[in-house]
């Protein structure tokens, strides 16, 4: 069965943000611990506890950025490996500073885990949800250390934010829940009218 992963965008993905001008200047006066991400507007660049892991990082390559056609052969792209090589450093720099490491680490190994995503995009038309999931998991677990198919559970949004594009990531344990699921069909269901399991076969007579 494959992972559940539940999307959560924009209402109305109609309404068009403007784009910084080429003009734009960066903030220069806030110097958050995200390399290579300038003025984010989290009010926490990072958490770390011995359950759950939270970051702030880049907007990873678009999908047609991440693959680049060797002698016929597809592979990840200069500009992906240098996007999981940034988040590598920046997940060891904020393991190292916190007492909580040792803990993380080992309940990651061992648990089955949740990967939430906050994509805070230019615009809410220019880049589909979905398109920087698999880096962006691939380049969080292989700085820990740890198998991608731990993660049982996925969520992903999609926000706007012109001014300071980010992705939040939180990692955490599972927190097992049961999700509706349909109800079986039974024979007293049949005789009360209830439509047939398996719509292309009628019923017998």
């Amino acid at each position: 069965m494959s992972n559940p992963i539940r999307i959560h965008s924009l209402e109305d993905l109609s309404g068009r943000v403007p784009r910084p001008g080429k003009g734009l200047a960066r903030s220069t006066t806030r110097r958050p611990l995200i390399l290579s991400l300038p003025g984010t507007a989290s009010s926490i660049p990072f958490r770390v506890t011995s359950q759950e892991l939270f970051l702030t990082l880049p907007i990873p390559p678009s999908i047609n950025q991440q693959y680049a056609t060797v002698n016929g052969r597809r592979i990840l792209s200069s500009k992906s490996r240098q996007y999981k090589t940034m988040v590598a450093q920046q997940i060891l720099s904020t393991l190292t500073s916190s007492p909580n490491r040792t803990a993380l680490q080992d309940n990651l190994k061992t648990h089955s885990l949740t990967l939430s995503v906050w994509f805070y995009f230019t615009t809410a038309l220019r880049r589909d949800l979905d398109g920087g999931l698999k880096i962006s998991q691939d380049a969080i677990c292989n700085a820990l250390g740890i198998n991608d198919n731990r993660i049982t559970e996925i969520h992903l949004y999609k926000s706007v934010d012109a001014e300071s594009p980010r992705m939040e990531c939180t990692l955490s344990l599972h927190q097992p829940h049961s999700p509706p699921r349909p109800k079986k069909i039974t024979s007293n269901t049949k005789k009360n009218g209830a439509s047939s399991p398996h719509p292309h076969r009628p019923h017998k007579a």
